[in-house]
C-alpha cells in the first residue's frame, strides 16, 4: 500500500503556513546555483515557479509541447481571479474566502491548504500588479472586483474576459528575463515521456522532440510538473486540442498517487456543441452570470425569438430555486440545473440540441451598452464571431461542457508527490477544491503554488540531497529511453484501421454518458466495460501514418489517447466506489426529492489516493482522512 504523509503542520490554521516556513529547511544562496531543477509546463503555475526559482539562483531547465510558452492554455482563463482584498467594504475577509473555497468544494479538501490559499491571494494581487498586468480599474483608479459563482462578495480582479491571457505575459515575461539572465533554459516543442526515477528518488525527466522525434534524457535534483488537468478525457471539452494528461499519468506509473481522479468540473457557461465536426466547445466566462440572468421559456416546444416572449413566460429557474444566490450559484449547481431542464424538455434548441439562454436584455438597459461592453466586450465579440448572433441583440445560448479537473497528483503540504523530489502544481495535482471549483480560483491556486509555495518549500527536500548528483550517462536515463523508444515502434507497428481521434471522439462519448453531470453505478460498470474493449481496439486496431522520425501529431494523439483510455478506467472506478454524492460528483441514487446532493461524510470524507500496480492489474486504494475543525461540516445549501 502506498505510504502517505500530508505533512500538516500542527497549530491554529491562521498560523500553519508562517510557522511551517519557520521550521523548514533552506537552501543559501550561494548553493543554489548547485542545483538543477526540471518544470514542466509553462502555463500559470509552470511560467511562476520557473520564474521565481530562476530568480532564487537556481539552473532550470523549463519544457513544453508547444513552439512558445505563451501558448499554454492558461490564457484561456478569461473571468478573473479571486484575492481577499475587500476592496468593495462587503465584509470579505481570508475566512470568508477560506470559507466559501471550502463550501464550494462540498468539504472534500485539506482545510490546512485551502486556508493557505486564502492567506496567499492577497499577494498574488500585489505581484501581478508589480508586474504591469492591466487588471481593470474603477473610475478613481481602484482595482475594480466583480462577483463569480458560490460567494456573495466580489473579490475578482479581472482584465476585462483576458484575464489569463495578461496574467500569463506578466509571468512570461519574468521567465525571459531569466533566460536572459542564464538561470533558465526554455525547450520548446518536446513532449514528456518519462519520469525518472533512481532509489526512489524522481531524477529526470525522458522527452520526444516533436520536430525532430528524438528522445532524449535531461537530468536534475528535482522535477516539477506544472502541466494542467486532464479534462479533455472527453473529447469535447473547453480545453485545447492539445490539453492532456501524459506527465501525470506516466509519473502515476512510475508510482505517484493519483488522487479523486473521479472529481471533474462541468463549466454551465459554455457555447453548445454544433457537431461532430468540433474538436473543442469554447467557454463563454462566469463573469457573464454579474450580470446575465439564466431562462428558458415556461413552455416545451416555445420556439418564439427569445425576444418575444414576454416576462411571465420565462422560467429563471436559478434564481427560483435559488433566491439567495441566484445565477451566481456555483457551477456545479448551475451546470446540474441546465441539464436538469433540459432533460425536461425545455431546451432552446429543440431536438436540435441543447441549451439556455442567458440574457443580457436587462443588464443592458439598466448599464447601457457602453458599460457592458467594458466589462465582457471580447467575450460578446467572440460569440458572435463563432455564432453569427449579436448578445447584444439577442441572448446567448449556453450549455455545460467539461471544463476543470479537481483531482490530480497527490502531494503533500510542500506540494511535493509521494515520490521524494517529484512536485505537481497548479491543477497538476489534486489538493485544494476539494469536489467542486468556485470560479475565478483555478488562476489564484496557479500562482499561489508557482510564486509563493513550491519556492519555499523546495529547499526543505534539495536541502537534504546537497551534491547528490546522477550523473547524466547512469544506466537508468538509457533503460528509459529504451523504453519510450519501444512504446513509440509498438504504436507505429500495429498498423490497424482506427485513427487515435476516432478512438478519442468514442471514449469521450462514453464518458460524458457515464460519467459527466450524472453519474450511476449502473452506467458507471457499463463504461468500465466500455473502455476495456476500447483499450482492446486500440491495441489491435490503431492507425498511425507517416513515420516517428519526424513531426507527426498522429503519433503524438495516439500516445495521450493510450493514458486517457487508462485514466478514464480509473476515473469510473473512482466514481464507482465513492458511493455518495458530493459537488460535481453527482450519483444519481444519492440526491434529495429536489435533486440536491446527498453526502456520506462517515464513509467518504477522505481524499481517494489509487496506486498503479501494473498493466491490467487493478488499481489499489489508499484513503487520506480529511479533518474539519477550522470550518464543521454542513449541509451545502444556496438557496
Amino acid at each position: 500500500m502506498i505510504e502517505l504523509n500530508p505533512r500538516i503542520p500542527d497549530g491554529a490554521i491562521e498560523d500553519k503556513w508562517e510557522k511551517h516556513l519557520e521550521h523548514i529547511k533552506l537552501v543559501g544562496p550561494n548553493n543554489r546555483r548547485k542545483y538543477d531543477i526540471i518544470v514542466v509546463g509553462t502555463g500559470l503555475a509552470g511560467a511562476s515557479a520557473a520564474s521565481s526559482l530562476a530568480s532564487q539562483g537556481y539552473n532550470v531547465n523549463c519544457f513544453c509541447y508547444q513552439d512558445t510558452p505563451r501558448r499554454a492554455h492558461s490564457i484561456a482563463a478569461q473571468g478573473g481571479i479571486n484575492a481577499a482584498k475587500n476592496y468593495r467594504d462587503d465584509g470579505d475577509t481570508v475566512y470568508r474566502l477560506f470559507y466559501d473555497t471550502q463550501k464550494g468544494g462540498d468539504f472534500r479538501s485539506r482545510e490546512a491548504n485551502v486556508y493557505r490559499l486564502a492567506q496567499l491571494s492577497r499577494n498574488i494581487i500585489d505581484q501581478a500588479v508589480a508586474q504591469g498586468v492591466p487588471f481593470a480599474r474603477e473610475y478613481g483608479g481602484m482595482l475594480a472586483n466583480r462577483s463569480f459563482g458560490g460567494v456573495l462578495v466580489s473579490r475578482t480582479f479581472y482584465c476585462r474576459g483576458q484575464t489569463g491571457q495578461q496574467l500569463l505575459l506578466g509571468a512570461y515575461q519574468s521567465m525571459q528575463r531569466c533566460v536572459y539572465d542564464g538561470t533558465l533554459t526554455m525547450h520548446s516543442r518536446t513532449e514528456l515521456q518519462d519520469i525518472v526515477v533512481i532509489d526512489g528518488r524522481a531524477r529526470g525527466i525522458i522527452v520526444r522532440d516533436l520536430v525532430t522525434g528524438e528522445i532524449r534524457s535531461h537530468t536534475a535534483d528535482a522535477v516539477v510538473l506544472a502541466t494542467g488537468g486532464y479534462v479533455n478525457v472527453y473529447f469535447h471539452s473547453t480545453n485545447a486540442i492539445n490539453s492532456n494528461a501524459t506527465a501525470i499519468w506516466r509519473a502515476h506509473r512510475r508510482g505517484a498517487g493519483f488522487g479523486n481522479p473521479c472529481m471533474v468540473q462541468i463549466h454551465p457557461t459554455c457555447i453548445p456543441n454544433s457537431g461532430n465536426f468540433q474538436c473543442k466547445l469554447t467557454l463563454m466566462s462566469e463573469s457573464l452570470r454579474n450580470d446575465g440572468r439564466v431562462w428558458v421559456p415556461r413552455k416545451k416546444g416555445d420556439d418564439r425569438d427569445p425576444r418575444d416572449i414576454p416576462e411571465e413566460d420565462r422560467y429563471y429557474y436559478l434564481e427560483e430555486r435559488y433566491p439567495s444566490f441566484g445565477n451566481l450559484v456555483p457551477r456545479d449547481v448551475a451546470s446540474r440545473n441546465a441539464k436538469i431542464v433540459c432533460d425536461d424538455g425545455f431546451s432552446v434548441l429543440g431536438d436540435a440540441g441543447r441549451a439556455v439562454y442567458l440574457d443580457f436584455r436587462d443588464a443592458l438597459e439598466r448599464e447601457g451598452r457602453q458599460v457592458i461592453s467594458e466589462r465582457y466586450g471580447n467575450l460578446f465579440a467572440m460569440y458572435n464571431d463563432i455564432t453569427a448572433d449579436d448578445p447584444y441583440q439577442t441572448p446567448f445560448r449556453i450549455y455545460p461542457a467539461p471544463h476543470y479537473s479537481m483531482g490530480g497528483l497527490w502531494v503533500d503540504y510542500n506540494l511535493m508527490t509521494n515520490i521524494p523530489g517529484l512536485y505537481a502544481i497548479g491543477e497538476a495535482n489534486f489538493s485544494d477544491h476539494g469536489a467542486n471549483r468556485l470560479g475565478a480560483s483555478s488562476m489564484m491556486q496557479c500562482l499561489a503554488d508557482g510564486y509563493f509555495i513550491l519556492p519555499q518549500t523546495i529547499g526543505d527536500y534539495l536541502h537534504d540531497i546537497f551534491q547528490d548528483k546522477i550523473p547524466e550517462d547512469h544506466p537508468a536515463f538509457a533503460e528509459h529511453r529504451a523504453h519510450v523508444q519501444e512504446r513509440i515502434d509498438h504504436l507505429m507497428g500495429i498498423q490497424g484501421t482506427r485513427s487515435p481521434m476516432s478512438l478519442h471522439e468514442e471514449l469521450g462519448q462514453v464518458m460524458w454518458e457515464h460519467c459527466g453531470m450524472a453519474r450511476t453505478g449502473e452506467g458507471l460498470k457499463k463504461a468500465i466495460s466500455h473502455i476495456e474493449s476500447l483499450k482492446e481496439t486500440f491495441r489491435k486496431d490503431l492507425l498511425i501514418p507517416g513515420t516517428a522520425a519526424g513531426p507527426n501529431q498522429a503519433l503524438e494523439r495516439a500516445g495521450r489517447v493510450a493514458d486517457f483510455l487508462e485514466l478514464a478506467d480509473l476515473m469510473c472506478h473512482d466514481a464507482l466506489h465513492r458511493d455518495e454524492s458530493c459537488g460535481c460528483h453527482f450519483r444519481e441514487e444519492h440526491q434529495t426529492d429536489d435533486g440536491e446532493v446527498v453526502r456520506n461524510d462517515e464513509k467518504f470524507g477522505n481524499v481517494s489516493i489509487w496506486e498503479w500496480k501494473g498493466e491490467d492489474q487493478p488499481h489499489e486504494l489508499t484513503e487520506e482522512p480529511l479533518e474539519f475543525k477550522a470550518l464543521p461540516l454542513m449541509t451545502r445549501s444556496y438557496k
